[in-house]
């Protein structure tokens, strides 16, 4: 059975919206295993404080029906399509990895910001730290070590209560 990995984030009505998405994504996937959930500001725009984690899960959907179930997450949640790229979000669940899968159909994979943002790469070190990446054959801690952008995007672990959401 596929293992996935997927970048969970808000910044309205976060903690909520949090809970809820994780609540969903435990419905839909089995396994399902969380890192710590973190806050941090907004990466190109003016806008609340994100809390962002990364969770794993067992899947025997495919690409295309993780990415269908993921945006009938967000669509619960309230989120709207067409927002601009940076902005606020209610809800936003994207597909980071599908085993080591490499494709541009029907979506990217592995997702870009992996390697780009320290909200998604940080959770996916501490959840999958010796698991490499299908394409720089790095594992996801030494690219967290190494990666060069943790002073422009300062993020920092929160006590959050899942109670509510499992």
């Amino acid at each position: 059975m596929p293992k996935i990995y997927i970048s969970i984030g808000s910044n309205q009505d976060a903690e909520r919206q949090v809970r809820f998405g994780v609540k969903q994504l435990n419905y839909y996937f089995s396994d399902l295993n969380v890192s710590q959930v973190y806050e941090s500001e907004a990466v190109g725009f003016d806008g609340d404080n994100f809390l962002n984690l990364v969770a794993s899960a067992k899947t025997q959907l495919s690409i295309s029906q993780v990415d269908q179930a993921f945006k009938e997450i967000e669509k619960a949640a309230g989120r709207v399509r067409g927002e601009a790229k940076y902005s606020n979000r209610t809800l936003d669940i994207d597909l980071l990895l599908y085993d080591d899968l490499v494709c541009d159909k029907p979506i990217k994979l592995p997702r870009g910001e992996v390697l780009h943002h320290a909200f998604v790469l940080l959770p996916l070190a501490e959840i999958a730290p010796t698991l490499e990446h299908p394409v720089e054959k790095k594992s996801y801690q030494e690219l967290w070590d190494a990666f060069d952008n943790k002073s422009e995007q300062s993020l920092w672990a929160i006590k959050f209560d899942w109670e509510s959401a499992l």
